[in-house]
């Protein structure tokens, strides 16, 4: 990645979130067994999906099971080892199409597809780095567009302004350890994210720092220590992942990795959210999960858990 960099040789990388599994491509027109699409930029071409894609839920996770999973994190956070911990679960679906479909079909500003094995359609972005500027853009809280009042009950919701004051410190501090000059440009912004299901509103916050002088494109360097992404781990990180990794039943796999694109001047990444994943089973799984605090509330997390396995239009 430094050495592309430096070149200013455009290239493609993908790792998941154990840092097990990557790839790296420096031709970037070639297709092989990878598609990708970065805010219009890509691969694909002008290919169209052979069918439209729907999901069904054939394997959800219990109430019981998903219970024994919160409270192994609560345990955690009463503990005092994490005060935000991102509690994530894999549920069995079919789906209408096949994994190609679903990235061609969707319109997500970030999109990834690995062979028949993995597909992402992410609103979520990482980092963006351009020119000495770095730039991430923690996501977190979500809410039903088509509910009356919905910005307003997303923004005045305490459990979720927490949630976000956690992970905009957290971002920030880990920007600092890469960047000067660390400060949040915007805070809890409200964006509308469109799904098979209707529109959803997510929270935002846009933190900015300056890279040192000769260090700009080394992207290696910069962003590999930043892994894995706050906004889906937790605070603080060390302790947070460790509790994650006891609590959590499936690995994540791909699912909340990163993948990013450097077009030869901007380097743009995303945190891979809204994915489909095939199992060691051979059958898929939707990941999904939310930010766990000593005050959330185990019915709760389980059905936003549930609510969050759609695919984007």
């Amino acid at each position: 990645m430094n050495g592309c960099g430096r070149r200013r040789q455009p290239f493609v990388w993908g790792i998941d979130y154990a840092g097990v599994n990557c790839f790296f491509i420096d031709d970037i027109s070639e297709r092989g067994d990878v598609l990708w699409s970065v805010r219009g930029n890509g691969n694909a071409g002008d290919a169209m999906p052979s069918a439209v894609p729907s999901l069904t839920v054939t394997g959800a996770l219990s109430r019981e099971e998903y219970s024994r999973m919160f409270a192994a994190v609560r345990e955690g956070l009463m503990r005092g080892d994490s005060f935000l911990a991102n509690l994530t679960v894999a549920t069995g679906v079919e789906c209408t199409a096949t994994l190609r479909d679903v990235f061609l079909h969707s319109q997500a500003p970030y999109r990834l597809l690995i062979g028949n094995d993995f597909v992402c359609f992410s609103p979520e972005p990482f980092v963006r780095i351009d020119g000495r500027k770095i730039s991430t853009f923690p996501m977190k809280g979500t809410a039903d567009a088509s509910v009356a009042g919905a910005e307003r009950r997303l923004l005045d919701d305490v459990k979720e302004t927490c949630e976000h004051f956690t992970i905009v410190d957290l971002m920030r501090n880990d920007l600092g350890s890469v960047a000067e000059g660390v400060k949040v440009e915007r805070f809890r912004y409200v964006e509308r994210i469109a799904t098979a299901k209707g529109d959803i509103l997510q929270t935002s916050s846009e933190i900015c720092g300056t890279i040192p002088a000769g260090r700009e494109l080394d992207f290696g360097d910069l962003l590999l220590p930043l892994l894995p992404a706050g906004s889906i781990t937790g605070a603080p990180k060390p302790a947070t992942v460790s509790l994650i990794q006891r609590a959590e039943k499936v690995a994540r796999g791909w699912y909340t990795g990163v993948f990013g694109y450097f077009d030869g001047r901007v380097m743009d990444t995303a945190v891979m959210i809204r994915c489909l994943q095939r199992g060691a089973d051979g059958r898929l799984y939707f990941h999904s999960g939310g930010g766990i605090t000593a005050k959330s509330v185990c019915c709760d997390e389980y059905e936003e858990m549930l609510a969050k396995v759609y695919l984007t239009k």
